[in-house]
């Protein structure tokens, strides 16, 4: 063979070669990618995980959960009622030792160096989460962490670093009114904003680097759900600013990452203003968290604003989160009691939500016994129907009084009846013949039970026969789930 032919028989050999690499490399990102959450191939309304739906339980005790010093042990605890989610932001108000920048001798902050504490721990986060199967939904920027008391203490407030001046940033030292009121540049620092100005870039750059360190280490994990905000008012424009900045970080990582901002009206449903920004962009808003629907709003008026924010949403079909649901406390803006975020949860749930968490105390449940009495209730009618199986059917419940119970149904097959504190419905089965099985299920204990108050304390029937209208009661007072199943 001459040298001329041995030649291109290499540079064939090579190519081939390369092709096989290159498939080989496409095939490891897609199986990559493939066990990522995201939404859910056949129900897209649901997430799925590792190619499996999956739907997202949870209540803790804090918001930024990495910071916790117990935090193995939390998890352990969550994990072992049958919660499978948390909310972690990326909190900038903690004490002066778990800050994400270095802490140095004269008690001022250095912005160009990290705190490696506030890091690990939120790495640790990731790790024990992805070996429990936790899913995390990061919140990346607070408002609450840069106004009132929380900017006399922020690394960002010119007073706390070596890095820049108040005449350089154009902050101010104070920013004493509600964060609601959107007066800090802060999360203006995008050209184009209100409150732009040029000063800004150098606050934006150093927002870049947070949030590129942070991602270098989260990219690295596929059970990490993004939303850029806690509750905002500030022009959509900045959080879609940092949607593209992850989802390009990401792109370089070669993995795909699901997105979103949350809002801070959702209660207003069909009267809100920010809100309907996530309706017709789902490009953007990859997931809709409709958490503060969570507060002010109760009874059939929570359920209704939630079935009205649910049809706008899926008109572009995805998942709708609430990583808060409020319900403790009886504070002024309308967290209500523990009671009110039981209901809250139970009306997420079966009114088609992608996932359900208590907020932390003390405006929510946290993970006190009334938030483990329903993940270990929600579990347990899991096991027997499949919420991305079912949709809300109140249609077929008649001599119903207001807020008294709520359907979840596959008509003929599957229905899951929801009491909040006793009480007795009639129930259409007359499209369904046959027998079908009923499974009690105490919302306060999360325990299934065979007797009932009326029957004597003896046990109930176990079945009960279609082809009519059937009268469904409670068997005591309280908040139960009957699951019926064909």
């Amino acid at each position: 063979m001459s040298n001329s032919s041995r030649i291109k028989c290499w540079f064939r050999f090579v190519t081939v070669i390369g092709i096989v690499l290159s498939h080989a490399a496409l095939s490891a990102a897609d199986d990559k990618n493939a066990d990522r959450i995201k939404p859910y191939a056949e129900n897209p309304h649901y997430w799925q995980y590792k190619g499996k739906p999956v739907l997202l339980l949870g209540g803790s005790k804090t918001d930024h959960i990495f910071l916790l010093d117990d935090l193995k042990a939390h998890l352990d605890e969550i994990q072992a009622i049958g919660a499978n989610y948390v909310r972690n932001t990326m909190s900038q108000r903690e004490g002066k030792d778990l800050k994400p920048y270095k802490l140095l001798p004269d008690g001022k902050f250095d912005l160009n160096q990290w705190n490696q504490e506030y890091w690990q721990r939120f790495q640790n986060m990731l790790k024990w989460t992805a070996e429990r199967k936790i899913f995390v939904q990061i919140e990346v920027w607070d408002r609450f962490d840069h106004s009132t008391q929380f900017w006399e203490t922020s690394p960002w407030n010119p007073k706390n670093n070596v890095n820049y001046t108040y005449k350089q940033t154009g902050f101010a030292s104070k920013y004493p009114q509600h964060s609601g009121q959107d007066l800090q540049p802060f999360f203006h620092s995008i050209e184009g904003m209100p409150r732009y100005s040029r000063k800004l870039d150098l606050i934006r750059r150093r927002q870049e680097a947070f949030v590129a360190k942070m991602l270098s280490y989260s990219l690295d994990y596929g059970h990490v759900l993004y939303c850029m905000d806690n509750e905002t008012s500030t022009p959509a424009e900045w959080g879609k600013y940092w949607i593209k900045f992850i989802k390009a970080k990401a792109a370089e990582k070669g993995v795909t990452v699901c997105t979103t901002d949350m809002f801070d009206d959702a209660f207003d449903a069909d009267k809100s203003k920010h809100t309907p920004i996530i309706f017709n962009d789902a490009e953007h808003y990859m997931f809709a968290d409709i958490s503060q629907v969570n507060s002010r709003s109760y009874d059939e008026a929570h359920w209704e604003g939630l079935q009205w924010l649910l049809r706008q949403i899926n008109t572009h079909p995805r998942p709708s989160n609430h990583t808060k649901i409020y319900g403790s406390g009886y504070m002024s803006f309308g967290t209500g009691g523990p009671e009110d975020g039981v209901e809250r949860f139970w009306r997420n749930i079966l009114g088609g939500s992608a996932s359900a968490r208590f907020h932390r105390p003390d405006a929510g449940n946290g993970f006190n016994d009334f938030a483990k009495g329903s993940i270990k209730a929600a579990r347990i009618l899991e096991s027997l129907i499949k919420f991305w199986d079912i949709t809300p059917q109140m249609g077929l419940l008649s001599q119903r009084e207001s807020n008294e119970a709520y359907l979840a149904a596959k008509p003929g097959k599957y229905y899951a009846l929801y009491f909040t504190n006793g009480g007795s419905v009639g129930l259409d089965l007359s499209g369904a013949t046959g027998s079908f099985d009923i499974t009690w299920i105490s919302v306060s204990m999360g325990v299934r039970t065979r007797t009932s108050a009326a029957g004597g304390f003896r046990r109930m029937a176990k079945t009960i026969r279609g082809g009519g209208v059937v009268t469904i009661s409670a068997p005591y007072k309280g908040g139960w789930v009957a699951a019926i199943t064909k």
